[in-house]
């Protein structure tokens, strides 16, 4: 047989082995769009759009009534909540494929922005090219496979890419502040990669209510209809009897994880906005003046709290119950309060005031999600163990 006759032959003999790749395509998750969360969707862009008028009118307000320097960064915030909203409606309409490349984008330049904001080395570059053409898109392909992944991409870039970028920096042979640059290197794979990858990973669940049922909109009406059926004691046909009623059935409808993370990513806003809010009107008590010294305690309660009640009230739209709803949003509003504060320390660290000037408002793109970054793990898990079958 002639070597091309062999290459041809092994070919085929290859493509037929790959009989898994349709079972991996049948479970890459589909987005849908369900009645919540298009009522979810609807309420929010009529805020926007009210918000915009508003900024509009005090914009055009004397000096002596509106504050010039609030009004400005007010208006800049909701510029910067239309492109946000924009962006992510945009991937729900599009479908799981470009959703998943979207936030991989946006990973991918919040990690340019951090690396940018620290010297490197020459010796650093093929780790850093590594990081950046391999980790990131790996990181994101795996999420992007769906729940059979989920043991690889959870510990693909906290295990194995940990180790491979201080190896591959040492095979550099530099070995001048070699901790810091590797930690620096690690660290910004590890907020701006692999937890933000968790966002988009809620897509990929099976979603169940608290007691392991399947999250069905249509459960309600379905098992009171069926909890009535079963309670009725079967009865004796009767000679007279009247023609049996019509049966009717009702379509199930399950929820949707779109709306669930587009639940997640509103609420850490809301926070965000809450303890500004809250900050401005009472706060007194700094948490931390060297690192922001417009972070007070009395934000940070004031914010949680409205946070959780904006959650609860919310519910709805989640296969959470009400107070599953209260508890978990006051854990969102903590972790992104935690991650909000925490970018900051970098970057007083690094002598600097943003991360970027890409976001008109929010100056860099890590700027504005540092808060998710923080959040999306703790929320996911939250929800893996708890909201799915798989624990």
């Amino acid at each position: 047989m002639s070597p091309a006759s062999s290459f041809i032959t092994d070919s085929f003999a290859l493509a037929g082995q790959l009989t898994w790749l349709p079972e991996i395509r049948a479970n890459i998750p589909q987005i849908k769009l369900d009645a919540r969360t298009n009522i979810l969707l609807g309420t929010v862009l009529v805020l926007l759009f009210a918000a915009y008028i508003v900024g509009r009118v005090l914009k055009r307000q004397p000096e002596s009534t509106a504050n010039p320097a609030v009004v400005r960064t007010f208006n800049l915030r909701v510029r910067a909540w239309w492109m946000m909203f924009s962006i992510l409606i945009a991937g729900f309409v599009m479908g799981y494929s470009v959703t998943l490349v979207l936030f991989g984008v946006i990973s991918f330049w919040a990690l340019r922005e951090f690396i940018t904001m620290t010297p490197t080395r020459r010796g650093d570059h093929r780790a850093l090219f590594w990081t950046f053409f391999l980790f990131t898109p790996l990181q994101y392909l795996l999420v992007g496979l769906g729940k059979e992944f989920y043991a690889i991409y959870t510990v693909m870039i906290p295990v194995y890419a940990s180790l491979i970028i201080p190896a591959r920096i040492a095979f550099s042979g530099d070995p001048k502040r070699f901790l810091e640059r590797t930690a620096k290197i690690q660290a910004g794979l590890l907020i701006c990669v692999y937890s933000l990858s968790h966002a988009p990973a809620i897509l990929s669940l099976d979603l169940t209510d608290s007691s392991k049922n399947p999250w069905d909109l249509s459960a309600a009406a379905t098992n009171n209809a069926g909890t009535l059926a079963d309670e009725m004691p079967p009865t004796e046909p009767a000679i007279s009897a009247a023609p049996p009623l019509p049966v009717v059935k009702v379509a199930k409808e399950p929820g949707s994880n779109a709306g669930l993370l587009f639940y997640f990513i509103l609420l850490v806003q809301l926070n965000d906005v809450f303890q500004y809010g809250w900050g401005i009107l009472l706060g007194k008590h700094v948490i931390a003046p060297q690192i922001n010294a417009s972070r007070t305690w009395e934000g940070l309660i004031g914010g949680c709290l409205c946070t959780m009640l904006v959650g609860t009230l919310l519910f709805w739209a989640t296969p959470f119950e009400v107070w599953e709803a209260a508890c978990i949003s006051l854990i969102v509003a903590i972790m992104g309060s935690a991650g909000g504060i925490t970018m900051s320390a970098i970057k007083r660290d690094r002598g600097v005031r943003d991360y970027g000037t890409l976001v008109q408002g929010h100056a860099g793109v890590l700027d504005r999600i540092d808060s998710l970054c923080f959040a999306a793990p703790v929320f996911f898990h939250i929800t893996r163990f708890f909201f799915t079958q798989w624990s």
